[in-house]
């Protein structure tokens, strides 16, 4: 079985964080593990807490992991501070970690700031140049790139300008567009879209932990970039499409549609 991490916070409501990447790696047949940068007070209404881990407490669950079930992938998500991104990059490096893939969590979907503002220049600059993959949304985009984001040629252009920060390769998530729902991906100046239809579900509370995770399982299980980020793209479409419909606010997605009960 293949062995994936997450490197993320913990949703009490289930719906994102580690919660919604372990519920991901199940349905894709790997081994979900976690390493826990924040507990959270969530729900589908917003984010009214957070209770940051500590840098030696996330040390030491790294080293537990790494040093009994090394994972295959590893996905990082929610990491909101500059001593907690230190660890994490020097971790990454000590035991060499493979299929990296950071999603640069800045706001919740209700719009709670996740990361400490001088967080950001150590997240561009320490861990995203060891990414093999960003996934960072539209606004998050645009706190990398520097300029605004309002329509596919500025997404390209900003593809561009992060690209410049890592090895690896960008997907830029276009859910946030007001005219399309199409993601671009970025490898070494190749240009790959995946057009997305605009799914009616107003119930999109932890799509990007969720994507992220995908794609990490898929890159787990063998596949190359540009499948993983088709399958993962295929996986979270129809979690949209299944319509779970819970809480009062943004409700999380049906992780499990795919799995006979």
């Amino acid at each position: 079985m293949k062995k994936v991490l997450t490197i993320a916070g913990s949703d009490c409501s289930g719906g994102a964080g580690i919660q919604a990447d372990i519920k991901t790696m199940t349905a894709h047949k790997v081994y979900a593990m976690s390493a826990i940068t924040a507990l959270t007070a969530q729900n589908t209404t917003g984010v009214y807490g957070v209770l940051e881990s500590t840098s030696e407490f996330l040390e030491q669950q790294l080293d537990c992991i790494f040093k009994d079930i090394f994972p295959d992938a590893i996905k990082i998500g929610m990491v909101s501070s500059i001593s907690l991104i230190d660890v994490i990059v020097k971790k990454l490096k000590e035991y060499n970690a493979q299929n990296i893939v950071v999603d640069p969590v800045m706001f919740s979907t209700s719009g709670h700031a996740l990361m400490c503002s001088d967080a950001m220049d150590t997240l561009k600059n320490k861990l995203i140049p060891l990414a093999d993959i960003i996934t960072p949304n539209i606004s998050e985009a645009e706190a990398l790139c520097g300029f605004s984001i309002e329509n596919t040629e500025q997404m390209l252009e900003a593809a561009k300008v992060i690209s410049s920060l890592l090895n690896g390769s960008v997907l830029i998530k276009g859910g946030h567009l007001t005219d399309s729902a199409d993601d671009l991906l970025y490898i070494d100046g190749k240009v790959t879209w995946f057009n997305g239809e605009k799914i009616d579900n107003p119930n999109t509370h932890g799509t990007g932990c969720t994507l992220s995770s995908a794609i990490a399982s898929n890159l787990a299980l063998g596949f190359n970039m540009n499948d993983s980020v088709k399958n993962a793209k295929s996986y979270i479409t129809g979690a949209l499409k299944a319509n779970l419909d819970l809480g009062a606010g943004s409700g999380p997605l049906n992780h499990c549609f795919n799995i006979i009960i």
